[in-house]
């Protein structure tokens, strides 16, 4: 197989457009045109560009006799070959990481903050402070819900388009070329600061968020009244800040764990991943379904939320129950 014949075979393998693959070398797409249908050859600073993108190396696509078997590299103990990380597609995941991460975090603040409206009007409402009737009140509030959330799902799925390329480094075990262990060692070093902060900055807003709950009833008791309407509100608007915060950061660190294989990005707890992946997936869907059902129940908003933690704790019960069984039988 010649150099023009590997450069189609990896492209179509990523499934880029030659657009996309020019774009990401810093070339026209008439150059990857005229590469692939071997009119001209690239200069060896693009085979070395290509060889970090496509984790191939440069022997691979300099030497004909060399076929696709032949750069299978290291496996793991499973029998997993390893992928191959440069510098350029290191620094372009975590370009993506850094402006998914306030996209994700925002979606997710949504979702909390969508039944604040449906609270507030219906609050309102009860009270004769507004000239809407309950029908109407509770239309308009679950419309804008709606709304709220069907833009987080948007957000949801357009940073998980952005991110398909690199979700093999959440998965798979890598093999990161020189420098680019220690430009990520480097840039988590000068965020541990930052991360450290949003974190316990958002743990303790979700902490307190029930202190406006308590005040509105030392001050004005426990009656139906307006201001517990508005205490309800700021618990949500306190979690969804702290949550808010949670979220960006917690991604931002991942991708660095994830280029570093550390932390939740260890190879064996990829490995353990890939085997929970299915119940992972059937298992927080059911709790998504049940936050709902309970809530659009209850009408009680204002403490369904609790239904998330729970939720986690129970999973990382579960997950570590798993992985005592997998230690004993290995």
């Amino acid at each position: 197989m010649i150099l023009a014949d590997k450069i189609v075979d990896l492209r179509k393998k990523n499934g880029w457009s030659q657009e996309e693959l020019a774009e990401q070398l810093g070339v026209s797409r008439q150059a990857v045109s005229k590469w692939e249908s071997a009119q001209s050859v690239p200069d060896m600073g693009r085979v070395v560009q290509m060889s970090e993108l496509f984790g191939v190396t440069t022997d691979y696509l300099l030497k004909d006799q060399m076929e696709i078997e032949e750069r299978t590299g290291e496996e793991t103990a499973d029998g997993l070959a390893l992928r191959t990380v440069g510098m350029e597609e290191a620094n372009a995941f975590l370009q993506v990481k850094g402006e998914n991460a306030g996209k994700i975090a925002l979606g997710v603040m949504l979702c909390i903050l969508s039944p604040v409206c449906l609270v507030l009007l219906g609050g309102a409402q009860s009270v004769g402070l507004i000239g809407l009737s309950e029908a109407q009140a509770a239309g308009l509030g679950l419309m804008v819900l709606i709304l709220m959330v069907g833009a987080a799902v948007a957000l949801f799925i357009t940073c998980s388009l952005h991110e398909n390329r690199f979700e093999y480094l959440e998965k798979e075990p890598i093999d990161t070329l020189y420098g680019v262990d220690g430009m990520a060692r480097e840039r988590r070093e000068q965020f541990r600061a930052t991360h450290a902060a949003q974190l316990t900055i958002g743990v303790v807003l979700c902490v307190i968020s029930a202190v406006p709950i308590f005040l509105a009833t030392m001050f004005f008791g426990e009656g139906e009244n307006f201001a517990q309407v508005l205490s309800v509100a700021a618990v949500l608007v306190l979690v969804a800040v702290g949550v808010l915060l949670i979220v960006r950061t917690s991604i931002l660190w991942g991708a660095f764990e994830q280029l570093l294989e550390e932390g939740d990005y260890t190879r064996e707890a990829k490995a353990k991943a890939r085997k929970m992946g299915p119940f992972s997936s059937i298992y927080w869907g059911l709790v998504t379904a049940g936050y709902l059902a309970v809530s659009f129940m209850t009408n009680a908003w204002e403490r369904t939320w609790i239904i998330w933690p729970v939720a986690a704790v129970a999973f990382a019960a579960i997950y570590g129950i798993y992985a005592a069984l997998q230690r004993k039988d290995g």
